[in-house]
Parts: structure tokens; sequence; C-alpha cells
């Protein structure tokens, strides 16, 4: 036995055999800066996934792995606020959803929050108590997954037709390991009298699953609730109608449809149409009525002609291209100050 180990040992015999308080910390706080004999220091165990994906409202876990440990402790750290949230198998926070989880002479130190909530998401740390010490960051990631039937929240189905529901599930961090569906707050018996209902459920990334209720009857109609093991339940309030209804029933969109909405170009196709026909009017008369020679008719009937036109008046009889004529010309030649009278005769 080499000569340091036997004064190593004494040391440790002496320091043992001591009653005194002063003495036994000393012996402690030493032990736990010297590296486990016959290994290279405490380490972490990097195969531990470092991504956690939590939900909300359920338990998560977050775990290191030490190897060698020895006399050291392993602590939880949130870098948020840096609070200490344990130290060993001791929880040092008034949150109690927090809890430190450790079996004896396991390497697993275990962080368990409870009821986990969107504010939790962010950098963990696992720290050992090494001079300086060393950590190991895991980041956790809270998310509350969204279910949604389409075509909701009414659905209106004529009788007879199939009701067809597709519940999707997005933002889950798995897909659920099953999707109950219930009408009337009762869950549907595929095997029961009523026969042809079915279902198909395809998980993934983004999972689906349809509902098919064939030859739809009036008993069908009520509240559809599409629920999957790890999200929010969603439902749908079903319609079985006779025959055609109304448009606005179709979106399944709080009623909404553009078919109930006035048509805005209708009073502009109108006053276009007016234009063009009052266009082709004057245009008819420019070209085919021969010049009406003045004093064929009274004065006054002319100018109760340009009050009439002057004014936008509806004359109690037709206008037509002679009319025009006569007031246009009676109109021109009062602007050269001649005023026509009938001629002796007519």
């Amino acid at each position: 036995m080499s000569t340091h180990r036997i004064i190593f040992l004494a040391i440790l015999c002496l320091l043992a055999g001591s009653t005194d308080a002063a003495s036994k910390r000393f012996f402690t706080d030493f032990l736990q800066d010297l590296p486990t004999p016959g290994t290279g220091g405490p380490t972490f165990d990097t195969t531990i996934g470092t991504n956690i994906t939590g939900l909300v409202g359920k338990t998560v876990k977050l775990t290191c792995r030490v190897k060698n440990l020895g006399n050291r402790t392993v602590s939880w750290v949130r870098h948020r606020d840096i609070h200490l949230l344990t130290v060993g198998r001791y929880t040092y926070t008034s949150d109690q959803r927090f809890e430190a989880m450790h079996s004896p002479h396991a390497e697993d130190w275990t962080l368990r929050i409870r009821y986990a909530q969107r504010k939790d998401s962010g950098i963990y740390e696992c720290q050992i108590s090494t001079t300086p010490p060393i950590g190991h960051s895991v980041y956790l990631n809270i998310v509350e997954p969204v279910t949604d039937i389409i075509g909701g929240p009414e659905l209106h189905i004529n009788r007879g037709s199939t009701i067809n529901l597709t519940c999707i599930v997005k933002f889950a961090p798995e897909p659920p390991p099953t999707v109950i569906w219930s009408h009337n707050r009762e869950i549907i018996n595929f095997d029961s009298p009523r026969g042809g209902i079915s279902l198909v459920t395809e998980k993934g990334v983004l999972t689906t699953s349809r509902l098919l209720v064939q030859k739809a009857i009036t008993q069908d109609s009520g509240l559809y609730t599409c629920t999957p093991s790890n999200a929010n339940p969603t439902t749908v309030r079903v319609h079985i109608v006779d025959g055609e209804h109304p448009a606005a029933m179709h979106t399944g969109n709080n009623g909404n449809s553009t078919a109930s909405q006035p048509p805005v170009l209708l009073p502009l196709v109108l006053l276009t149409c007016s234009t063009l026909m009052l266009l082709q009017l004057v245009a008819s008369c420019s070209t085919h009525v021969p010049a009406t020679p003045p004093g064929r008719r009274p004065v006054h009937q002319a100018r109760t002609l340009a009050k009439e036109k002057a004014r936008g008046q509806r004359s109690t009889r037709n206008w037509n291209c002679q009319d025009l004529q006569e007031v246009e010309e009676s109109q021109d030649l009062r602007r050269r100050g001649v005023e026509w009278s009938p001629v002796p005769g007519t």
C-alpha cells in the first residue's frame, strides 16, 4: 500500500472518530469536492431526450441521467427566472405543481410538473454540484391540441342522404390513441340495430376521424361530439330536413350566405341601359327625321315641351323625334332673340 493512501486513510479515521461538529462538516464538504475514485467525475447521459412536449392540464416529467454522481447533489433550475426548483429529493418552490422525484441508488433525477400550463414552456437545467457546477439543459414545450369538425358548428342534411362528419386533431404531440364519437351525449354503438354507421380514423401529424351515418332519419338529428383521448372535445349540431332548404343553411358558418345579399350591380345596369336608349333615340332623330319647318306648331306648345324637358317631367303623350327637334329649334331661336308665331293659314 502506498504512503499517500495510508496517510489518506489515517486522516479519514481521525476525522471519523472526532465528535467535533465543525470537523464533520469539513469532512462532508471535502468528500463532495473529490471525484469518485476510479472515474473522471460525474457526467450526464446525453442519450436522454432534451426536447419534451407536454399537454396543457396534464403531467409532464423532465429527467436527467447522471453517471458517477458520487456524493454530489443534483438540482433543477428554471432559466426563465433563475429559480431553484429542486435540490436532490427536496423541492424548493412554493408552486406545489413541481416535485422532485428520485429512487435510491438510481441514476435518474426527475422534475415532475402536474397540471402543466402554457407559461411552463421554456428551458430547464439539471445541475450537478461540482466546482464549478456543470449543467444539462432540457427544453419543455407545452401545447394545447386543437379539435375541429369540418362544416360546424351546425349542419343541415337532407333526409335519406348520408351524414358525413370529419373530425380533425391538430398540434397534438402524438396521434390520439382513441377517438370517441357520441350522439346527444351517448357513445355511438356501431353494432346497434340502427345499422349503417361506420368510422374511419387516419392517424398521423394531422389525425382525421370520419363518421358516416347512412340514410339519415329524423332521429339522427342532434348534437354529435368528437372526443380524442389526448385533446379537448368538439361538437356539431346536425339538422335533418326535408328536401331543399334556404341557401344560407348550407354554409354551416353561422348561417351566412352570399345568396341572401341584394344584387348591387342591378341599378348600375339599368342606368346604363337607359342612357344607351336615350343616345340611340337622339342619334336616330338627327339622322332619319327631316327638319320641321318653323311655325308648324304654336310657340306655346314648343315652350311647353321645352319646360317639360328642362324639368325632367314626363309628358302626358309620347315623346318622338319631331317633338325633340322642335324643342331644340325653339330653344335655338330664343337664344337668337327670334320669337316664332303660327303661320297664317296653318
